[in-house]
């Protein structure tokens, strides 16, 4: 990490996805909205609200679908370009997870300028400029506001096949459950937060793209994905077997997490974020099998995390399966 005189996460309530509105507040928020427009000349909504999923999509003709995402959020490191990289490889994610590719991008800033030196603003865009050159995505402008807290992604459009989107609605009794990068990124990031220690092993995380495992994905035929982000593995997967109406059964010893964040765990660095991801999905998960520490690092608030796939992709290790719907909606053992 660079030497700087400004910790950015100390200018944040909250840090990268874990500053998300809790996943039970927002389901009440948007509950009844409607985004579907019959006979609409935009072309058929494929997915919207309904199911939960990353992106929405819209068919434009044939085959060809449209995908829309906006991500966006506070430091989750103090380094403003690994910041402007983790944003930027996050919200590209929300592309990659329904299958497409990333198109063009538009910037979005929020700049305490009486506060912050712009010098940093302009690393924290160089870092989203680098990861989406290396997505091969146009990154086209933007907009800026003045706030008096840091926040930066990007507003993200891409393509896709209509017939082979990733959804969440797409899961099967039978299917494996593969995860393609570890957990543990929300601990070090509260860690490095209360402490400024760094963790290069989480950055390196979460500025990996997930475009590879996408397209393993959608040429293997699955039909099923999400990314796990700040609702942590266990909401993000409760919504993918809740919209298949299947039951996900999770093997908690096969999951893959990062070597310090156990240790972070037990020190108790923990966002609120993810306890309040463990409060939100328990009375719909078995969780008697496990200890609390490995619940709570199973609902972690992850910041880019990888791609959760029903189905296997090579190198990504099989975490559990998907069977049918039983008494819990998920079951970790």
């Amino acid at each position: 990490m660079r030497s700087m005189a400004h910790r950015l996460t100390q200018y944040a309530h909250g840090g990268g996805c874990a500053c998300k509105i809790p996943p039970g507040e927002l389901e009440d928020i948007v509950r009844g909205l409607a985004g579907t427009v019959p006979d609409s000349p935009a072309g058929e909504l494929l997915v919207g609200l309904d199911g939960g999923d990353d992106a929405a999509a819209v068919r434009l003709d044939g085959d060809r679908a449209v995908i829309a995402t906006t991500d966006f959020f506070t430091p989750v490191v103090d380094d403003p370009y690994d910041w402007g990289r983790i944003a930027a490889t996050n919200a590209l994610s929300d592309v990659y997870a329904m299958g497409g590719t990333p198109l063009v991008a538009l910037n979005l800033l929020c700049w305490p300028r009486e506060t912050l030196p712009f010098e940093l603003a302009t690393e924290v865009l160089r870092g989203g400029g680098d990861v989406c050159a290396k997505a091969g995505c146009h990154l086209a402008g933007g907009h800026s506001v003045d706030d008096p807290e840091p926040k930066y992604g990007l507003a993200v459009t891409g393509l896709a096949s209509a017939e082979a989107l990733l959804r969440n609605d797409g899961g099967r009794p039978g299917l494996p459950l593969s995860l393609t990068k570890p957990l543990g990124v929300g601990v070090l990031n509260t860690r490095h937060k209360a402490t400024g220690e760094s963790f290069p092993e989480a950055v390196e995380v979460m500025t990996t793209l997930n475009a590879d495992a996408a397209k393993a994905a959608v040429a293997a035929g699955h039909r099923c994905a999400t990314d796990v982000t700040g609702f942590g593995l266990l909401g993000h997967l409760y919504k993918l077997a809740r919209a298949s109406g299947v039951t996900a059964v999770v093997d908690s010893a096969a999951v893959p997490v990062l070597d310090a964040a156990r240790a972070a765990v037990r020190e108790g660095y923990v966002s609120g974020g993810t306890r309040r991801n463990l409060d939100w999905v328990r009375p719909h998960t078995d969780l008697t099998s496990v200890s609390e520490e490995t619940a709570l690092l199973l609902a972690d608030a992850q910041t880019s995390g990888g791609l959760l796939v029903a189905g296997e992709l090579p190198g990504a290790p099989v975490i559990g399966e998907l069977v049918p719907r039983g008494e819990h909606v998920v079951v970790v053992r």
